[in-house]
């Protein structure tokens, strides 16, 4: 692929996400199956709720992240610059767009370098898992580190959005040897995530043999990257195609409660995928995860400004702390620990 179809194709998915209608159908997060049991009298002080937490071995404010969206354009590079702002202001983590781009092109690189903004909250990098079976390796990860100032990096699995791509790469033959070389040459965290359609169990299990330091669900009832290469593909195959696919993949909650549940679960758990809200992220953690990750939901307010974004921040924030108020939780190992929240009938 050219750099220019390269640059052309994050714009265009930019453009798509906010502008198109990306979402599966006959699929949806699964929170809604769930309710927190009110608690009448919550017996604790509404100031004394705490909601930070640690991630890659550095204190956050609260227990959230900016899911990799975007990078290698000049566009990108004011959104990244936004996200990071206001990251580095509120205390969240903060998860850059896949970097491929940022080792093939210095302007490009520039789009990711974000670190003088955010210099002290979590930052991880990304790049395609699929990218070790076209020439990368432990070497590129760690440079690609570099020139972010990353802390981690993150390798996506998006095999479904690769095939529906017109210029996809989908040979995933033998990943899961290549990804635990590059955790074993590296030195800093190593997390994988999916782009939206779930992780399974015996996926997990098999990441976490292989070295995976942390696990991103990116769970289904989002947006769905399906959709979102339907809009840019020009073969009308692939674009009826997509039709059959509108309700593929694991429900968030469903893969958040699978692998919290599983006897070796991941170090850090990260639920994401169709979390718009504070009182589905609290959902998200008393069914065991240790993050939550917000994506498209964010994206309209990263392109307006950072002064956006932080009002958005802020509503979350507050909709989280409210949501451990109305159960009487004074802390993030008391909502993991909950029995109040309950599964219903919808």
């Amino acid at each position: 692929m050219t750099e220019r179809s390269i640059h052309s194709r994050k714009d265009e998915h930019i453009h798509i996400t906010l502008n198109e209608q990306v979402q599966g159908k006959g699929i949806s997060t699964g929170f809604e199956y769930y309710r927190f049991e009110h608690q009448a009298l919550p017996g604790i002080s509404f100031a004394s709720i705490d909601t930070s937490a640690k991630f890659l071995d550095k204190q956050v404010k609260v227990p959230f992240l900016i899911s990799s969206m975007t990078g290698g354009t000049p566009r990108a590079h004011e959104i990244n610059r936004n996200l990071a702002l206001a990251a580095e202001q509120k205390g969240w983590a903060l998860g850059l767009g896949s970097s491929r781009v940022a080792l093939e092109n210095k302007t490009a690189a520039a789009s990711f370098q974000i670190r003088e903004q955010a210099p002290t909250i979590p930052i991880f990098a990304n790049i395609g898992a699929v990218q070790l079976n076209y020439g990368y390796g432990a070497e590129e990860c760690s440079e690609i580190v570099r020139l972010t100032g990353a802390d981690a990096i993150v390798l996506h699995l998006n095999s479904m959005q690769e095939v529906f791509q017109d210029e996809g790469d989908t040979d995933f033959s033998g990943l899961l040897t290549k990804i635990a070389k590059v955790a074993e040459k590296l030195d800093i965290p190593i997390g994988v995530k999916e782009v939206g359609f779930g992780i399974a169990p015996d996926t997990c299990r098999q990441l976490i043999e292989a070295g995976a330091q942390f696990i991103d669900t990116a769970g289904a009832g989002g947006t769905s990257w399906i959709e979102v290469e339907k809009y840019r593909s020009r073969n009308p195959i692939k674009q009826r195609a997509a039709s059959a696919f509108l309700d593929w993949g694991i429900p968030t909650a469903q893969s958040v409660e699978q692998l919290s549940g599983l006897s070796q679960p991941p170090e850090c758990l990260i639920a994401s995928g169709g979390i718009t809200n504070g009182v589905d992220a609290a959902k998200a953690i008393a069914l065991g995860a240790d993050m939550a990750g917000y994506g498209r939901s964010i994206l309209p307010e990263a392109v307006d400004s950072a002064e956006a974004l932080i009002e958005r921040f802020e509503q979350l924030e507050l909709e989280l702390r409210i949501s451990m108020f109305g159960i009487g939780v004074q802390d993030l190992e008391a909502l993991k620990n909950t029995d109040r929240l309950i599964r219903v009938n919808t």
